[in-house]
C-alpha cells in the first residue's frame, strides 16, 4: 500500500479503532520516552505523536517505495523520505525505533535491520509491529496488515537474532473482525479484553521489543549498502551522545 492507502486507513473508522488499541499496547512497552530520540520507520506516523511532548526528538522514516506525506500537520514537518537500506542517521544517534508497516513490506529485510542496528545507541530498544501470520486481519485485504508478509513469533524471532537483537517482551492486539460493522466496532475493548485471555493466536497483529546486541561481531552489511549509507545526505540528528562515545560499534567496512 502506498502512503495514500495508508492514511486513508487510518481516516477511517476502523484504523482509528486499530490505532487506539496498538498505540495502548505500544505504551505498555514505553511508558515513557522522557529524554529518549525515538523514530519511526514504516508508517509509524499514527504512534508516533504521543512521543512529542517527552522525547528529546521524534522524527519519522517512510521508504521511497511507499512515499511520503507531512506530519504532523499542525506544525514543522518531522518526516523524512529514506531508502529503507540507506538511513540519514549518524551511527547510535536513536535510543528508540518503532517500525509499523515496515517488517512486512520491506524489499531488503536484512539490510534494513542492519541499518536500524547501525544507527541504535548502545542498550538501544525497537518495537516491531507486524502482522501475525495466522490472525484474520492478515487476511483481510482492505486493512494495511493484509499487505506484504505476515509473521509467527518464531520467525521474527529469527529475523532478529540474525540481524544482531534479542527479542525481550511481547505482546498482541487487534482481536476485534477487521469489519466495518457497528456492532464490532462498538465493543472493540471488549474484544481485547476476551482476547488477552484466549491467546495470540487469534490477534491481529504481534509486537515484539528487541535489544541491540553490542558483546558480539558487529552485522556485516550487504557490500556497497554501508558506503552509501555513509554517503548519504546530511543526518537528520546529531551525532551520537559523548557518553556513548566511549563504546562506540560500528559495523565494519
Amino acid at each position: 500500500m502506498d502512503v495514500i492507502d495508508l492514511r486513508d486507513f487510518y481516516g477511517r473508522t476502523l484504523g482509528k479503532i486499530a490505532q487506539r488499541v496498538v498505540r495502548a499496547r505500544i505504551a505498555e512497552f514505553w511508558p515513557t520516552v522522557k529524554g529518549f530520540r525515538v523514530a519511526g520507520l514504516g508508517y509509524a506516523t499514527p504512534y508516533l505523536r504521543p512521543f512529542l511532548s517527552d522525547a528529546e526528538r521524534v522524527i519519522a522514516l517512510m521508504p521511497a517505495p511507499q512515499g511520503v506525506h507531512q506530519w504532523p500537520n499542525d506544525q514543522r514537518s518531522l518526516v523524512s523520505l529514506v531508502h529503507e537500506d540507506q538511513l540519514p542517521l549518524a551511527d547510535e544517534s536513536i535510543d528508540r525505533m518503532l517500525l509499523v508497516h515496515a517488517v512486512e513490506d520491506s524489499e531488503s529485510l536484512r539490510a534494513m535491520l542492519r541499518q536500524v542496528w547501525r544507527v541504535l545507541a548502545p542498550g538501544g530498544r525497537i518495537l516491531i509491529v507486524a502482522p501475525n501470520r495466522v490472525g484474520i486481519w492478515a487476511r483481510r485485504e482492505t486493512t494495511p496488515f493484509a499487505h506484504g508478509r505476515p509473521y509467527s513469533r518464531l520467525q521474527l524471532t529469527s529475523v532478529l537474532r540474525d540481524a544482531m537483537f534479542s527479542p525481550t517482551s511481547w505482546r498482541s492486539a487487534l482481536y476485534m473482525p477487521p469489519f466495518e460493522w457497528r456492532p464490532f466496532m462498538r465493543t472493540a475493548s471488549t474484544w481485547e479484553k476476551a482476547g488477552q485471555m484466549l491467546g495470540q493466536r487469534f490477534a491481529g497483529v504481534i509486537l515484539v521489543e528487541a535489544v541491540k546486541q553490542i558483546y558480539a561481531a558487529p552485522p556485516q552489511l550487504p557490500e556497497g549498502h554501508l558506503m552509501r549509507a555513509r554517503q548519504a545526505v546530511r543526518g537528520l540528528v546529531p551525532k551520537a551522545r559523548r557518553q556513548n562515545s566511549r563504546t562506540k560499534h560500528t559495523p565494519p567496512d
